[in-house]
C-alpha cells in the first residue's frame, strides 16, 4: 500500500493528468481524488490546543486542513491515520484516530474513550463520513492505532482500530469483514489465548501484510509493554482473522535474533514490505528500547534494534530472521537513539524490491537498508540520512514521489522517503533514484506546521 508543486510546497507530490480528466476513481491505493496522483495526509494531533488537525496534501498541489466537527481541546484528532479503499469504489479513503475524545463528560487527567472519523475518497477529494466508536466506551484510547488491509480477500479493505488502554490490556476492533458485523479481538479471545495485563498496550501498533502470498492480508498487533515474562519486553501477534489463528512472537521466540529484556518495547513500530521480491510480504519489528551500550539503564530510551521476519508459503518464518542495529550499519548506537522507533518500507531504487527505512530520532537520522532478490535486506550500501529538527526520524512514510515520477499504475513505481520532525513541525522529503545501488536525493523541506505536525502519515 503505497515538476514542482504549487509555491506553498517546496516539492511536488506528483505530475500527471488534471483532476478534471478523471471524473471517477482509478483504484490507486494512495489516491483520494482519482486524478492518478498520490496524496499525503499529515497529522498534527496537538494543533489548536490539542484538538488536532490533519492536512491533506493532494498531488495536484491543493492543501486541505481537516478538523473534527465539534472539536474540543485535548481530543487529539490525528493520533493515528490509515488509508484504504473501504467501500470498493476505487477511491482511497482515510481513517483518522481521535484517541483522546470523550464521548461523555471529560475526565481530567484520564485517558480518552476515543473515536475514529472516516473520510470517503471521491473525484472531488475527501468527504466526511461516519464516526466509529465502541458500544461501551471506557478509557480505551480507541483510535490510538489504525491499519487497513484486505483481510478476507474480497477486494475491499478492512479497517482495524487499536484501543491499547482497553481494560483487558488492549484490544483491536475489525470493521467491514465480509458477512460480519464489527468485532473485537483481545488477548483473552479464546483462539488468541494469551495472558493479559492491563499495562500490555496490546494494539498500540498495527500493520497488515500478505505473508504467505494467498491474496489475503494478515493482521499484526504490537504490544510494546507486554510483560510476557519480563516487564515491558513487548510482543507481536500475527493474526489470520478469517481463519481465527494467532501466533505470538517475542525476542525469546526460537529463531528470532536477540533476547527479551525488560523495557525493550519489542513491537513498538511495525512495517511490512517485500524485501526479497518473492511476492510475499516480510515484517519489520521495531525494538527501540533495546539496550546495546554500556551505559544503558532500566527504562532509558534505548539504543534500539529492528528484527525482520520473512514471508513464506506457510506465512512468516523465523528461519533466517535478522536483527539490525547501528552496530552492524553506519552510525554509532547510543542509549537515547531509539533506533526502530519508526519504520516504513518502499522501493526507493525502482528494482521491484522494497527497502526498509528505520527512524533514529535520538540521532536526528534515518537508516535505510536496501532490499534485493537474493537474500532480502543487506548492509551493503546502507544509508544514514541526517536531518534537521530535534526528532528527525520520529515518523516515516514512503510515497511514489521520485524526481522521475512514474504513474501509480506502473508495476514498479519509484518511491521517495518522507520524514518528520514533529517536535518542530517539519516534514521533509528525499527522492528515490533508479541508479544502481541505493541512493536518495538531498533531504528538502516539504511542508511545515504546528501541533506535532508530522506525528504520523496516511
Amino acid at each position: 500500500m503505497n515538476a514542482l508543486l504549487a509555491a506553498c510546497l517546496v516539492l511536488p507530490l506528483a505530475s500527471g493528468p488534471s483532476a478534471a480528466a478523471a471524473p471517477s476513481c482509478g483504484g490507486h491505493p494512495l489516491d483520494f481524488d482519482g486524478d492518478g496522483r498520490p496524496d499525503l495526509a499529515v497529522a498534527a494531533p496537538y494543533d489548536n490546543s490539542r484538538a488536532g488537525s490533519v492536512t491533506v496534501m493532494y498531488g495536484s498541489g491543493k492543501r486541505v486542513k481537516l478538523t473534527q466537527e465539534g472539536a474540543e481541546p485535548g481530543d487529539s484528532f490525528g493520533s493515528a491515520l490509515a488509508v484504504g479503499d473501504f467501500d470498493g469504489d476505487g477511491c482511497a479513503d482515510l481513517a483518522v484516530g481521535v484517541s483522546e475524545e470523550f464521548i461523555g463528560e471529560r475526565v481530567p487527567g484520564g485517558d480518552g474513550n476515543g473515536v475514529v472519523q472516516i473520510y470517503k475518497g471521491s473525484a472531488d477529494g475527501l468527504v466526511a463520513g461516519e464516526e466509529l466508536s465502541l458500544a461501551k466506551p471506557s478509557s480505551d484510547r480507541f483510535g490510538a492505532a489504525l491499519a487497513a488491509g484486505d483481510l478476507d480477500g474480497d477486494g475491499k479493505d478492512e479497517l482495524v482500530v487499536g484501543a491499547p488502554s482497553h481494560r483487558s490490556g488492549g484490544a483491536v476492533t475489525v470493521y467491514w469483514m465480509k458477512g460480519r458485523k464489527p468485532f473485537q479481538i483481545t488477548q483473552k479471545t479464546p483462539w488468541v489465548r494469551q495472558s493479559a495485563n492491563v499495562t500490555d498496550q496490546w494494539g498500540a501498533a498495527l500493520t497488515t501484510g500478505d505473508f504467505d502470498g494467498d491474496g489475503r492480508d494478515d493482521l499484526v498487533v504490537g504490544a510494546p509493554a507486554d510483560s510476557v515474562t519480563l516487564d515491558g519486553q513487548g510482543s507481536v501477534t500475527v493474526i489470520d482473522v478469517r481463519r481465527e489463528r494467532a501466533r505470538q512472537y517475542t525476542q525469546s521466540t526460537p529463531g528470532i535474533k536477540g533476547a527479551s529484556e525488560k523495557w525493550d518495547n519489542f513491537g513498538a513500530a511495525l512495517a511490512s514490505g517485500d524485501f526479497n521480491g518473492d511476492g510475499k510480504d516480510d515484517l519489520a519489528i521495531g525494538v527501540p528500547g533495546e539496550g546495546l551500550s554500556a551505559n544503558q539503564r532500566a527504562m532509558d530510551y534505548g539504543d534500539g534494534t529492528v528484527d525482520v521476519l520473512y514471508g513464506s508459503r506457510g506465512g512468516l518464518t523465523t528461519y533466517k530472521s535478522e536483527a539490525w542495529s547501528q552496530n552492524t550499519l553506519k552510525g554509532v548506537p547510543r542509549y537515547y537513539d531509539r533506533f526502530g522507533a519508526a519504520l516504513t518500507a518502499g522501493d526507493f531504487n525502482g528494482d521491484g524490491n522494497d527497502e526498509l527505512a528505520v527512524g533514529v530520532p535520538g540521532e536526528k537520522a534515518v537508516q535505510v537498508l536496501m532490499g534485493r532478490s537474493s537474500g532480502g535486506l543487506t548492509r551493503v550500501g546502507n544509508l544514514l540520512i541526517k536531518g534537521k529538527g530535534r526528532d528527525f526520524g520520529a515518523a516515516l512514510a514512503a510515497l511514489p514521489l521520485g524526481e522521475r515520477y512514474q504513474p501509480l499504475s506502473k508495476k514498479k513505481p519509484l518511491f521517495g522517503l518522507v520524514v518528520a520532525a514533529p517536535d518542530q513541525g517539519l516534514v521533509m522529503y528525499a527522492p528515490g533514484s533508479r541508479k544502481p545501488g541505493l541512493r536518495l536525493g538531498k533531504v528538502r523541506q516539504l511542508s511545515k506546521g504546528t501541533g506535532l505536525y508530522g506525528y504520523t502519515f496516511g
